[in-house]
């Protein structure tokens, strides 16, 4: 922006003639002939509804020569700009032919692009009236190029403006004073923004309402209210503005009882309640948590515009009531993308990727409203959650095909689409092409590595980060030391822990004290997790004990594994997990008795085992497969597939591992048949019967792979010559040749 005022500045504009000086000092002067009763052509501007009508008024004026009277062509430009049929760029081609514009007429300009999409056109206007113009800018600019300012967050441009106000001698008008602390607000200086508030001498209603919004919106919600009792002290009358600005400090307090109170207040002092209002009211229910007062509200409301429906159907979907979200959905009598975002953002944040979906195609359909960042975002995620390629690559063309720019959002959810899709050379594409990567894209990039099992690559992908001056955050660590748990790197996760806070200023949290009980506890060292747990500065979680007890399933350590146990179901009593993982590590030693047992509790409490659940993505669609499923309308060729495989793999001398069951099963030829039925064989046999020779099965799963699985998936790559790549829930397994990259740590 600045380079572009610079260029203005140094170029002299030539579009428009150069005025002479006069010795009139009223900048907007009125000819004395020149009058509606003598020329009611002028009379006929106030009358026109469209520019068409305008332009007939504008020929009109050219042939009597009244458009050169600057009256005159002031009320032209005032209705071609501000009117509610305006055109700026109509306005700005009159305004180019007027000879001798006076300061109005400059002025109506600079208010029309301050409050338009392209706010910079305010600021350069600006400058050519300071060259063209005879007057100097007055107590009406200001607040116009202010408002610019505050728009484009131009913080050196809004205290220029600053500075030449109080050289001209205007720095105690209060509605430049009221600007300023809007735009000193808009710019995150609250200090600065206050300060100005102080020194107003004579505050208006206005004043107030810029400060306590300027607070409300800069993080100090307690400051605002504050400001409203004192205004209140001061006997100024709030208005509408004001309760606006105070409701949206008691949305980021959470506080519902003084919400409530000010809806209350507002009834009281018979506050006109417009839109903006009802749907300020409405946004703090529902913010606040008070579901019931906003359906209240919102079915009491006469008026109602996009954003009332938005905010009910996205707090209806962060509740989880997606039926009641599709049916105010369906009921709103305009879509825009913000109502879409609303509906499929809730989807994929609450673990429904498929619908989250399902509403993006239905959006494709529409064409009520185009995809914008936020859509592609989303719908990103959710292919990267089912592992939906197909839908990913779509979106990258699309983007590219509507020549979007990726910015870093939309970088790091291609990066992280691809690497959960199992395509890690294409996500390493994506990252190395950006032109821009903040710390969230090179965290995704060394999540990718680590999810893949390249655990060396996301540690020198690390030292490229911290070479390129990019400031690793806690997600960073995260993801390099799972690097670190994924490929056994115990003594480089040990350093880059120890490291965090003295070297990074990265307090460690939970995630990175789970990541390294695991990083010890997977390589062996159990006693040292235990210590480094006992040693902790925060209490243990629920994930510290769980990468405990899976550390002590690995190893088949019993008596650690119960105290783990029993410490995390202290914290989370509901915690099925913690009973399928001690129960497996009781199968594993053959202590059925105990699983037995354990099952009996759950049933007890009315647990249950989170359900295997594998899918795989053939010609775009997602097939989904449960344990022992048989839903599949080609379900027949799939276990006629199952059969098959099961023959070559003894013909090999394969035997199942049936300590990987969880319950007590008789009969050897049950516990194998039980074995069989786990849901990524059967998304692996679907592969292998819907999938051409060359294409890489890939599978994803929402637990982790059993042992007797994986084993299963490299007889397969090797028996049937195919690449696998199969998605657990903490990482990837690629299966080519008898091999996993995993090299069996895992």
């Amino acid at each position: 922006m600045s380079q572009k005022l610079m260029a203005t500045r140094s170029t002299p504009p030539v579009s428009l003639p150069r005025h002479s000086k006069s010795d009139n000092p009223n900048p907007y002067p009125l000819s004395p002939t020149v009058n509606n009763d003598r020329y009611p052509i002028l009379s006929l501007i106030n009358q026109c509804n469209s520019t068409k009508q305008l332009k007939q008024v504008h020929a009109q004026m050219l042939r009597t020569g009244l458009f050169f009277d600057p009256f005159s062509a002031g009320k032209l430009i005032t209705a071609s700009a501000l009117s509610p049929f305006s055109s700026l760029d109509y306005a700005r081609q009159v305004f180019d032919q007027i000879p001798q514009p006076n300061l109005f007429t400059w002025n109506t300009l600079i208010r029309a692009y301050a409050s338009s999409p392209d706010p910079i056109e305010s600021l350069l206007v600006f400058l050519q009236l300071l060259h063209h113009c005879e007057h100097f800018p007055d107590k009406f600019t200001f607040p116009f190029v202010i408002k610019a300012a505050s728009e484009l967050k131009a913080f050196r441009v809004g205290r220029a403006f600053h500075g030449m106000a109080i050289k001209a001698s205007l720095s105690l008008d209060v509605y430049i004073l009221n600007s300023l602390v809007h735009f000193y607000g808009s710019c995150g200086d609250l200090d600065l923004a206050y300060a100005v508030f102080v020194k107003t001498p004579q505050k208006d209603v206005v004043s107030w309402n810029s400060m306590i919004t300027a607070l409300a919106q800069g993080g100090c919600p307690e400051e605002a209210l504050g400001l409203f009792r004192g205004m209140e002290k001061e006997n100024v009358k709030p208005n509408d503005v004001t309760m606006v600005g105070v409701l949206s400090a008691c949305t980021k307090k959470l506080d519902l009882e003084f919400g409530r109170w000010v809806c209350s207040y507002i009834e009281r002092n018979e506050i006109n309640v417009n839109l903006t209002l009802s749907n300020a009211m409405l946004d703090m229910y529902m913010k606040c948590g008070s579901f019931e007062d906003a359906k209240r509200l919102f079915d009491k409301m006469q008026e109602k515009d996009i954003f009332s429906w938005t905010t009910m159907l996205d707090g209806y979907a962060k509740l989880g009531e997606y039926d009641e979200a599709r049916h105010v959905f369906d009921a709103m009598p305009s879509k825009d993308i913000a109502a879409w975002n609303a509906l499929i953002s809730a989807f994929e944040q609450n673990g429904k990727p498929k619908e989250a979906l399902a509403v993006f195609r239905e959006l494709q359909l529409s064409k009520d409203a185009k995809p914008d960042e936020v859509t592609l975002v989303c719908a990103l995620s959710a292919s990267a959650q089912l592992g939906a390629m197909d839908l990913g690559r779509w979106i990258d063309v699309y983007i590219k095909k509507h020549g979007i720019k990726l910015n870093c959002h939309l970088t790091t959810s291609l990066i992280d689409m691809y690497a959960k899709c199992g395509d890690l050379e294409k996500a390493l594409e994506v990252f190395y092409s950006a032109e821009r990567k903040d710390v969230f894209v090179w965290s995704a990039t060394i999540a990718g590595l680590a999810m893949h099992g390249h655990g060396r690559a996301a540690l020198d992908l690390f030292s490229k980060m911290l070479e390129a001056k990019v400031k690793p955050n806690a997600v960073t660590f995260t993801n390099v030391l799972c690097a670190c748990s994924h490929t056994g790197l115990v003594n480089e996760g040990q350093r880059l822990f120890y490291q965090m806070e003295p070297v990074y200023g990265v307090l460690p949290g939970e995630k990175h004290y789970a990541c390294m009980v695991d990083i010890l506890g997977r390589s062996g060292h159990l006693q040292e997790a235990v210590k480094l747990i006992e040693k902790m500065p925060i209490l243990p979680t629920a994930s510290v004990w769980g990468a405990l007890l899976g550390a002590c399933r690995l190893h088949g350590n019993i008596e650690l594994a119960e105290q783990a146990c029993s410490r995390l179901l202290e914290l989370d009593p509901r915690n099925h997990g913690a009973y399928v993982l001690l129960s497996n590590i009781y199968a594993k030693t053959g202590k059925w008795d105990r699983v037995s047992g354990l099952r009996k509790i759950m049933r007890d409490f009315g647990l249950k085992k989170e359900p295997g659940c594998s899918s795989i993505e053939v010609n775009g669609i997602v097939h989904e497969f449960l344990v022992g499923d048989n839903s599949h309308k080609l379900s027949k060729e799939i276990y006629s597939k199952l059969d098959e495989i099961t023959a070559k793999l003894k013909s090999v001398g394969y035997v199942p591992n049936k300590s990987h069951l969880l319950q007590l099963v008789e009969e050897e030829d049950m516990k194998e048949q039980a074995l069989n039925l786990h849901s990524e064989k059967l998304a692996i046999a679907y592969g292998l019967i819907s999938m051409g020779p060359s294409q890489p099965i890939r599978v994803v799963k929402n637990l982790r792979v059993c042992g007797d699985c994986h084993s299963v998936a490299k007889l397969i790559s090797g028996l049937y010559d195919r690449e696998i790549l199969l998605r657990d829930r903490y990482r990837f397994h690629h299966f080519r040749g008898g091999n996993c990259s995993c090299m069996d740590y895992w």
